[in-house]
């Protein structure tokens, strides 16, 4: 979670490290899920480190007309740094949720809570890789380098960590994680 103006910008650039940006007028400029990110970051910073109100509310306009024209319902203070979005389209996070650093996420990704726990969110570590389609739900924690696989639908627990899962309801479908599939954006400690 952003702390100071220090976490601050080691957040903005693991995140640009993520995602494979150089510092252009264009991508600064053009890139809609990077200007996201900086938003989500700027908000962040401005909401735990008492920013100017009036700055923040600016701000928290900007992100969620951002967050509409993109279709992500992200809440703040959910990603640790290095989070990385493949794409525009469907993504819907619980507040509760808390992931670690270097997350790959893709499209029509659901993370939530189970129906009638309104806190039993999941807990994921650091370095993994959540391909197009997945559903998460419940009080479950993933382990550091996971790769959940497309379509997935994952309401149990894999603290273990470093394998693949995938299927309905998911399972462990191979002993390989993450490594090759994400860009390491922040040293996870």
């Amino acid at each position: 979670m952003i702390q100071s103006f220090e976490d601050y910008q080691a957040y903005l650039e693991a995140d640009r490290l993520a995602l494979k940006k150089k510092k252009t007028f264009r991508n600064l400029r053009f890139d809609r899920i990077w200007r996201f990110q900086r938003l989500l970051r700027r908000l962040e910073y401005l909401t735990n480190c008492n920013g100017n109100w009036l700055l923040r509310r600016w701000t928290s306009f900007q992100f969620g007309r951002m967050s509409r024209l993109l279709g992500f319902t992200i809440p703040i203070n959910v990603f640790g740094p290095g989070l990385s979005i493949a794409h525009m389209g469907t993504i819907v996070i619980n507040p509760g949720t808390r992931i670690g650093a270097n997350c790959r996420l893709h499209v029509c990704v659901n993370i939530g809570t189970e129906a009638g726990k309104k806190f039993a969110a999941p807990v994921i570590g650091d370095n993994c890789y959540i391909a197009p389609g997945v559903k998460m739900f419940g009080d479950i924690v993933l382990g550091s380098n996971m790769v959940i696989g497309a379509n997935a639908v994952v309401n149990k627990s894999f603290p273990e960590g470093n394998v693949t899962i995938g299927g309905i309801p998911a399972k462990v479908i191979s002993q390989k994680g993450s490594d090759g599939l994400i860009t390491i954006g922040h040293s996870a400690t």
